[in-house]
């Protein structure tokens, strides 16, 4: 019998089989997923309209370069790598660790202003695939 079963069962015997138990969650940690979810998958949109989407299982690894002017992402996924291009990328490679970004909107160059920008801003997007 499983324990999500056996937990349910318990519950109607109690009467009220839309409690729920709040010690069930507590072994827990910060790092698993609380329940049940989508699967992960980053969406990159060129200025064009343009979508590709990767799937996050596939990742190998990731890099973050800001030596120059511009900062530049490179995602190595089993079949292809991933390049973004862009300002202020830092919280964005931060996030992409967690998995959090589901759509990257790269914007035309022309658009972005002087000015710091307070969140990233991809101008770039480019893919080669492996072979």
């Amino acid at each position: 019998m499983s324990q999500g079963f056996k937990l349910r069962y318990d519950q109607m015997r109690e009467g009220d089989p839309t409690k729920t138990d709040d010690t069930s969650l507590a072994g827990q940690d910060e790092a698993s997923y609380n329940g049940p979810g989508h699967a992960r998958s980053l969406c990159v949109v060129w200025p064009d309209g343009k979508r590709m989407f990767f799937n996050y299982a596939y990742l190998v690894c990731g890099e973050l370069d800001v030596a120059g002017d511009k900062n530049v992402i490179r995602l190595e996924f089993s079949g292809s790598t991933l390049k973004l291009i862009g300002f202020g990328l830092e919280a964005l490679f931060m996030s992409m660790l967690e998995q959090v970004p589901r759509i990257i909107i790269a914007i035309d160059e022309r658009y972005v202003l002087n000015d710091i920008p307070p969140e990233a801003i991809v101008i770039g997007i480019s893919v080669e695939k492996k072979e």
